[in-house]
């Protein structure tokens, strides 16, 4: 198991072991092409038509927080309220990831980073295609090589596979488990949309977090 998580981290890095033709690879060298800032990368991708997600989006939605922040969050892509508004994690979901910051790591929402896989909302807010997150999988790599957060919490299973490379990994199987991912250590758990259709799953995310803090 350690070693397939490892040569998951590897491909969610970058590098590729076979040809995948569903998939839009991209080289490592790539990144060093990009924007060495959060503010001027995010600039980069204002105009961005790499997938269809762009035909229909109103708002790109970069992600917000602290720019050196320990913890940075990815969530899956934005919904109808994040693409109105430009802005990651707001509504009920939104509520709802604040008051986890806050309440159990006792941190503000401005004290850590929040993104998703995807900058643009999927139509009827369904989950990224696969070549929709690969094409936006270099943004995502840049701002962590950006932000250097110490872990990175991914909010739910489309999260977590396309961190990853895991397609098969069940969310309420391997969540909570800490897995190297870089320099990074990477903490599956629950979305919190997910949260709100199973309150009774909030303990379990409830002892992921308190995992998270103690490491901190």
């Amino acid at each position: 198991m350690k070693l397939l998580q490892s040569l998951y981290q590897q491909r969610a890095l970058g590098y590729r072991y076979f040809d995948d033709i569903k998939s839009v690879p991209f080289k490592k060298s790539d990144l060093s092409d990009m924007p060495s800032t959060l503010l001027e990368l995010q600039t980069y991708l204002s105009d961005c038509s790499l997938c269809n997600l762009s035909k229909s989006r109103k708002n790109i939605v970069f992600g917000e927080g602290n720019p050196q922040a320990d913890i940075m969050f990815v969530g899956e892509g934005p919904g109808e309220l994040e693409d109105d508004t430009g802005r990651v994690f707001v509504g009920r979901s939104g509520e709802l990831l604040t008051r986890i910051i806050e309440n159990v790591l006792k941190l503000r929402r401005e004290d850590v980073y929040i993104t998703n896989i995807v900058k643009c909302r999927p139509p009827l807010n369904r989950a990224p295609s696969e070549e929709e997150a690969q094409r936006c999988k270099p943004f995502l790599i840049k701002q962590i090589e950006i932000v250097k957060p110490k872990i990175i919490i991914a909010l739910g299973a489309t999260s977590y596979s396309y961190l990853t490379g895991d397609m098969d990994g069940k969310i309420s199987k391997v969540r909570g488990e800490m897995i190297n991912f870089g320099s990074a250590k990477l903490m599956p758990t629950f979305h919190p949309s997910y949260l709100l259709r199973n309150p009774s799953a909030k303990k379990e995310v409830m002892s992921d977090m308190l995992k998270v803090k103690a490491i901190l």
